[in-house]
C-alpha cells in the first residue's frame, strides 16, 4: 500500500518534468556552484537533498510546519516523519562500516554485516510487505469462515525505500567484503545515500563507484553543458510526451480486458512496454543530467533492452542498476554456478523470485519473477547443449523471440483487478480511488468503503450489503485474458482502443529506438554551432510542451 492510498489529498510528488522542479533545481545550481569549498558543496545538496525529500511527505511547508509547531498533530500527512528513516537508515550504516573495519576477528565483521542486513531489510520488510501478509492472512481466514477480529496496522510505503535501503546496503557489503574502506565522514556517507537525483526512484548507485567522487571538488569547466541539457531533454520527452500519452491506452484497456478484441491487447502491451521503457529510462536520463550538471556521476540503467537477443542479454540492458546489485550482492552470495546444475537454477529462481518482490508485495510480482527467472534458466541450458553450434535462423528469430518473452512477462507486471461500479460499467483502479472509464471523475475514497477480502468487492463501510464497486476479475484473471490474445489471439470482446495515431506513435517510437541503438543519431548535436543548438534546442522544448499531456503523471517507479 503507497501513501497515496492512505489519503484523498496528499502532498504531490516532485516531478522532474515539472515547472517547480525547474525553479528548485535552479536554485540548488546557483548555491551549489556558488560555494568555494568541497565541503560546504556536499553540506549544501545534503541539505537540499534532504529537503526535496522531505517534501514527498509534508506537502506545502509553510502549511505543515506551522501545524507542527502548534501541535496540530491531525492536521498533518500520514507518513510525514517517514523522511527520518532515511537518516536512520544512513546513522546505522555509518556505524556498521565503522564496526566492521574495525572489528579484530571475521566473526565480528560478519555480525555487524548481519546487523546491517537484518535492519535494513527488516524495515524495507516490514513497510512493504507487512499489507501483502495481513491481506492473504485476512482472505485465508474468510475462505475458513472466519472473521478476523485484529485491527488492521496501517502501514504504507515510504517513496524510495527500495533504492535508498538497497543503496546503503551496498556500502556495508562493499566495506565487509573488503572492496571498499569505510567511511568515516558522515558527511560523505549521508550525502551518498540521500542524493536527491536519485533517492526516490534510482539508479541504485554504488557506494563504491560514488564515495570515491565525493573527495574532490567538482569543477565546472569539466561539466558537459550541452550533452546535460541534450539527456535531460531527452528523458522528459520519453516521460512527458510518450510515456504519458501511451498511459492513456493502457489504462483504458486494461480497466476492462473482456471488452476488447485481440487488436486491442497487442497495442496496449506494445504500449506499455513503451510506457514502462520510456518512464523509467526518461527518469535515468534526468537524474544523471541533473546529476552531472553538479558534477557527479551516477550508474547507466538502460542500454537498449528491447533489442536483446536473449534473456540474459535483456538483463544486462535493462535496470543494470538493480539487475547487476541482484547478480552481485544475491545470486553470487547464495554461490551462483560454483555448483550442480539443480544448485544453479535454485540460486537463478531465487535471484528472480526475490527480484519481483522488491518491484512489489504481489503474487503478480512473483509471478513475473518467476517467468524471468525459468527463462534464465532455458537460455543457460540452450547456451550448453548448443556449445560451438550455429544456427542460421536465430539471426532472425533471437530478437522477436525476446521481445515476445519480454511482452508476455509484462502481463502480470501491469495487469491488476478489474472493476465495475453499481451500473455495470468498468472502473479504472487507482492508488487513491476508483475512476470512471471516461473522465476520471473520483467515485471515492478509500475510507469510505471497506474491501471484502473473500470476493474482492467494496462495500459501504459498516454495511457490507451495499456492494458499491464489484470486482469482475483478479490480477491472474487479467493476465490470463490478455494472454489467450497475444498467444491464441483470441477476442475477448468487440471493443477497440486501437487508433492511428497510436500505432504511428509506436512506429515512430521503435524507428527512432534504433536509429538510437546504432548509433546514428548520438554525435550530430555537438558538432553544430552554439546558437544552432540553442535555436534547435528551443524548438524542440517549444514541440514538446505542446505535445505533452495536460496532467502529468507520477513516474511508475516511485511506487517501488
Amino acid at each position: 500500500m503507497t501513501l497515496a492510498q492512505a489519503l484523498p489529498e496528499l502532498a504531490k510528488p516532485i516531478l522532474f518534468v515539472e515547472f517547480r522542479f525547474v525553479w528548485i533545481f535552479a536554485i540548488i545550481f546557483l548555491v551549489h556552484w556558488a560555494l568555494r569549498t568541497n565541503t560546504l558543496r556536499k553540506l549544501w545538496l545534503l541539505v537540499a537533498s534532504h529537503c526535496f525529500y522531505g517534501c514527498f511527505f509534508i506537502g506545502d511547508p509553510f502549511v505543515f510546519f506551522p501545524n507542527l509547531f502548534a501541535g496540530a498533530w491531525d492536521k498533518l500527512p500520514i507518513g510525514w516523519w517517514f523522511p527520518s528513516l532515511l537518516w536512520f537508515s544512513t546513522a546505522m550504516d555509518y556505524i556498521v562500516g565503522v564496526r566492521i573495519e574495525d572489528a579484530k576477528s571475521d566473526r565480528g565483521r560478519k555480525r555487524w554485516v548481519l546487523i546491517s542486513l537484518f535492519i535494513n531489510l527488516g524495515v524495507l520488510g516490514f513497510f512493504k510487505y507487512y499489507g501483502f501478509f495481513e491481506e492473504n492472512v485476512r482472505a485465508v481466514f474468510a475462505w475458513l469462515g472466519l472473521t478476523p477480529t485484529w485491527e488492521p496496522l496501517k502501514v504504507f510505503l515510504p517513496y524510495g525505500i527500495s533504492f535508498y535501503t538497497f543503496q546503503s546496503l551496498s556500502y556495508s557489503i562493499e566495506v565487509y567484503r573488503k572492496h571498499l574502506p569505510a567511511e568515516r565522514s558522515f558527511l560523505n556517507l549521508a550525502f551518498f545515500i540521500a542524493f536527491f537525483p536519485q533517492v526516490v526512484a534510482g539508479p541504485i548507485v554504488r557506494a563504491v563507484t560514488f564515495l570515491p567522487q565525493t573527495i574532490k571538488k567538482t569543477v565546472w569547466a569539466s561539466v558537459d553543458v550541452r550533452g546535460c541539457l541534450t539527456l535531460f531533454f531527452i528523458g522528459f520527452v520519453k516521460k512527458a510526451c510518450i510515456a504519458d500519452t501511451l498511459a492513456g491506452i493502457v489504462d483504458t484497456y486494461f480497466a476492462a480486458p473482456q471488452a476488447y478484441n485481440c487488436f486491442s491487447a497487442w497495442v496496449a502491451i506494445l504500449s506499455y512496454a513503451g510506457q514502462i521503457y520510456c518512464d523509467f529510462s526518461g527518469y535515468s536520463d534526468m537524474a544523471t543530467a541533473v546529476a552531472r550538471l553538479l558534477g557527479y556521476e551516477l550508474t547507466v540503467n538502460f542500454s537498449f533492452p528491447y533489442f536483446s537477443r536473449n534473456i540474459t542479454e535483456f538483463w544486462r540492458r535493462w535496470h543494470i542498476s538493480l539487475s547487476s546489485w541482484l547478480r552481485d550482492y544475491l545470486y553470487i552470495s547464495l554461490g551462483g554456478n560454483r555448483g550442480s546444475k539443480l544448485f544453479t537454477w535454485r540460486n537463478l529462481m531465487l535471484t528472480m523470485l526475490l527480484g519481483g518482490l522488491w518491484h512489489g508485495a504481489s503474487w503478480a510480482f512473483v509471478i513475473w519473477g518467476a517467468a524471468h527467472g525459468i527463462a534464465l534458466i532455458v537460455h543457460r541450458e540452450w547456451t550448453r547443449a548448443t556449445a560451438g553450434k550455429t544456427f542460421a535462423v536465430m539471426k532472425w528469430i533471437a530478437m522477436p523471440l525476446t521481445f515476445y518473452w519480454v511482452l508476455l512477462t509484462w502481463v502480470p507486471f501491469r495487469a491488476n483487478d478489474t472493476f465495475v461500479n453499481a451500473k455495470n460499467q468498468p472502473v479504472r483502479s487507482l492508488p487513491d480511488g476508483f475512476y470512471e472509464h471516461q473522465g476520471d471523475k473520483l467515485l471515492h475514497a478509500k475510507a469510505d468503503l471497506a474491501r471484502a477480502p473473500l470476493t474482492g468487492d467494496w462495500h459501504t463501510k459498516g454495511k457490507p450489503e451495499e456492494i458499491v464497486i464489484r470486482k469482475v476479475s483478479g490480477g491472474f484473471g487479467t493476465s490470463a485474458k490478455v494472454w489467450g490474445s497475444l498467444v491464441l489471439f483470441q477476442d475477448n470482446g468487440r471493443k477497440s482502443v486501437v487508433k492511428n495515431a497510436a500505432v504511428a506513435l509506436l512506429a515512430a517510437l521503435a524507428l527512432v529506438h534504433w536509429f538510437c541503438a546504432r548509433g546514428w543519431m548520438s554525435r550530430w548535436w555537438r558538432r553544430i554551432p552554439d546558437y544552432a543548438y540553442a535555436a534547435l534546442m528551443g524548438v524542440g522544448v517549444s514541440l514538446a510542451l505542446y505535445m505533452k499531456p495536460v496532467v502529468y503523471k507520477a513516474f511508475i517507479y516511485f511506487q517501488f
